[in-house]
């Protein structure tokens, strides 16, 4: 996987607020490039930095192994919970998601700016690795 996608999609992830959440694939939308499986690759691999906890799968459900530590930042961030989460808490047992209907990230006006220059330096990045230096490309 290339860097120059690694570093956008982490770049977003750092942009969503505490109590809010997106799927993988809203950030490949909002990137305009790839889909949910790379940015699910991506918060696999290098994610450990950034508010992973925020980047679900469009069930809602948390990132996989990560369950139990996941929901701890949920309720102190006061994110929209559905299911059986304090249940899960306290006995490991019981199904919870997150509400991602309700807790879905809706950047403004500001974020936007900033992921569309994200966007547009990721779009440059792979356009010039993808040109072949043959003398003939202008």
């Amino acid at each position: 996987m290339r860097m120059e996608y690694v570093e956008a999609v982490l770049e977003v992830v750092t942009l969503i607020p505490a109590g809010a959440a997106v799927a993988y694939g809203d950030v490949a939308e909002l990137l305009g490039s790839g889909g949910a499986r790379q940015v699910g690759a991506v918060m696999s691999h290098h994610g450990s930095d950034v508010p992973w906890w925020r980047v679900l799968k469009a069930s809602g459900d948390a990132p996989p192994g990560h369950e139990r530590e996941a929901l701890t930042r949920y309720i102190l961030e006061r994110t929209p919970l559905l299911g059986r989460y304090e249940e899960y808490l306290r006995t490991g047992e019981g199904r919870w998601r997150v509400d991602l209907m309700t807790a879905r990230w809706a950047p403004g006006d500001g974020e936007f700016d900033r992921i569309d220059a994200v966007a547009e330096r990721l779009e440059r990045a792979l356009h010039k690795l993808s040109v072949p230096d043959d003398e003939m490309t202008e």
